[in-house]
């Protein structure tokens, strides 16, 4: 789709000349720091160095305290601690790093997950029966979900066992929410192992950032490093460094796409770096598998390292995933990290195979008409990678869009992605009489219906788009953060943009634009589909620039704008820059906004 241009606003260019002398950045990158808030010596000091020793108290977070108590009691009590999870990364390891700090703790502790076909997702009757038959549980600890499963929350109360809910989602019914009693524990000294819990069989505890007003930037392993922190503040002498699971919380963060600010890029700069001296077993494996090397960026954990974790929930059970994790013993780790990376090549067929399907019925829609929205459900496509295609669909159409897999029995699992201004989960809200279940963020959430209601839920779907979407929100857009002379590039640039990464969400790779380019030569084609480039860059070195499946549209006459970014090219032991290309037009300044 064509995209429109956007250049920002320009900042106060005293202001950038003396940050950026302060700072010892070029102009244009200074730029993106004020752009994004950091517009003082202080705070963008901070931002480029992120230290641990910034990290805010745990127990600023709602019912922090509170669920470290119980876990406190829980462990001096050696009662049987059975923590519950999701199925995906961020759900993988924040069940990693809780089981392996209770257990250091000298904790009883199991974890379990739900089957994704039979049992759906997060806590479940059907999962919690499963549960009740193989554990004896004294306390439940549901992390990466349960905010809104407030009948299966009144089931765990029914069977007099404790619930701590660890989880960083939505809350759809606030009311409905007061399950969550928030009773009191009360904990005396540790050094005597002595306690006492206020009515111990109907605690239930909901630990959210959305029940106060911040740290809503959290996913669930942050979250659960919060909570361990704030456990062994309890203990005078820790058993184990917390710094050493940082590992875990950058693989969560990262995967499960939540802004990379505040807190969030303390966690995932220290945890890349932590990657490359993991002492997991699994998290080595899996590196090696991978095929991926210090040091560690946001994109070998996001396309490499997460999807092979991932695969195992997509397609079957995820206790392949949480096994690799937490299993101490080389030769497990090793042989377990060759079967994920086997279901991620199967999952990479089976997604490949939906996405050209879906694809095509979007092609079809289109041709003769304009929805604001996608929905669309098929009885064969795989439930597992629901999630995948929809991002696909949603970025190459720029649409809000659900994909759904229906079973046997008619009943349907999906995922949706959206785009910016519309909120998935307002959106959904208003479809709630056809769902049998929905919930998740703003921009993804995940959904259950029967088939007979699909065509129901694509028209409700499509007047909730109506409703929010105007058809200025339906246009993509390439907002640019700095223009460059490309004859001001050379290779100071990357070490100077490394020093505002970690780049993902809510910290975008800068995206820049050159104006009135023009090749040194014709563009050579790479692999039948990529254009490599050379344009004329600082003291003459050619700037080599590649541009992605480029050769599938008719390149417009020269001179060029370019948009892209800039990005390390490392052949032969030597790393040289090079420009990653985005969009090419025709040179006009008229066309900018």
């Amino acid at each position: 789709m064509q995209k429109k241009w956007i250049l920002p606003s320009s900042a106060d260019s005293k202001l950038v000349e003396r940050l950026a002398k302060e700072l010892k950045l070029p102009l244009a990158l200074t730029e993106v720091l004020v752009q994004r808030g950091y517009a003082s010596v202080e705070v963008a000091t901070n931002f480029l160095n992120p230290r641990l020793a910034q990290l805010r108290p745990p127990e600023e977070i709602p019912n922090i305290s509170a669920a470290a108590d119980r876990l406190q009691v829980a462990l001096q009590k050696k009662e049987k601690i059975i923590l519950y999870g999701d199925y995906d990364v961020d759900g993988i390891t924040s069940l990693t790093l809780l089981c392996r700090s209770l257990r250091a703790l000298g904790g009883d502790v199991d974890c379990f997950i739900p089957e994704r076909a039979s049992e759906g997702y997060g806590l479940s009757k059907a999962g919690l029966k499963r549960c009740f038959e193989i554990f004896k549980p004294g306390l439940i600890v549901a992390v990466d979900c349960g905010t809104n499963s407030f009948e299966e929350a009144q089931i765990i109360r029914e069977q007099k066992i404790d619930l701590i809910v660890v989880d960083h989602h939505e809350i759809q019914n606030r009311g409905q929410a007061k399950i969550f009693d928030k009773t009191s524990i009360v904990v005396e000294s540790i050094e005597t192992s002595s306690c006492f819990v206020k009515n111990l069989s109907l605690t239930s505890i909901l630990v959210n950032p959305q029940l106060g007003s911040d740290y809503h930037y959290l996913c669930s392993v942050g979250l659960v490093f919060k909570l361990v922190h704030a456990l062994l503040k309890r203990y005078p002498a820790p058993p184990f460094d917390l710094r050493e699971y940082l590992d875990l919380v950058a693989l969560g963060t990262v995967a499960d796409i939540v802004p990379l600010t505040k807190e969030n890029r303390i966690f995932v700069t220290h945890g890349l770096k932590q990657l490359a001296k993991s002492r997991w077993p699994g998290v080595v494996a899996l590196i090696k598998i991978a095929e991926v090397q210090p040091p560690f960026t946001t994109y070998d954990v996001g396309y490499k390292l997460g999807p092979r974790l991932n695969a195992a929930g997509r397609l079957s059970s995820a206790l392949e995933a949480l096994e690799l994790l937490l299993t101490d013993d080389p030769n497990t780790a090793t042989r377990l990290a060759h079967d994920l990376d086997l279901r991620n090549r199967e999952r990479q067929l089976i997604e490949r195979a939906v996405t050209q399907e879906a694809e095509e019925l979007v092609t079809s829609i289109f041709s003769t008409s304009s929805p604001k929205s996608i929905v669309l459900g098929r009885s064969h496509w795989h439930h597992g990678v629901v999630g995948i295609v929809a991002s696909r669909i949603s970025k190459r159409w720029h649409r809000p869009t659900l994909i759904i897999g229906f079973d046997e029995q008619g009943l349907g699992k999906g995922s949706g992605r959206s785009i910016e201004d519309f909120s998935l989960v307002m959106a959904l809200e208003k479809c709630a009489a056809v769902l049998e279940t929905f919930g998740g963020h703003a921009m993804a959430a995940g959904l259950t219906l029967k088939k007979k209601n699909c065509d129901i839920l694509a028209s409700s779907f499509e007047q909730a788009a109506e409703l929010l979407l105007t058809e200025e929100e339906l246009t993509p857009k390439l907002r640019f953060h700095a223009e460059i002379k490309t004859s001001e590039l050379d290779s100071s640039w990357l070490l100077a943009q490394e020093r505002l990464a970690p780049f993902g969400a809510g910290n975008a790779q800068p995206l820049f634009l050159a104006y009135s380019l023009i090749p040194l030569r014709e563009p050579r084609l790479l692999k039948e589909k990529h254009l490599r480039f050379e344009f004329a860059g600082k003291k003459n070195v050619p700037l080599i620039g590649i541009f992605f499946n480029g050769a599938q549209e008719p390149l417009p006459k020269p001179p060029w704008d370019i948009a892209f970014t800039l990005m390390s090219n490392t052949y032969l032991g030597r790393t040289t820059m090079q420009l990653q290309i985005v969009a090419i037009r025709t040179s006009s300044l008229s066309q900018l906004i």
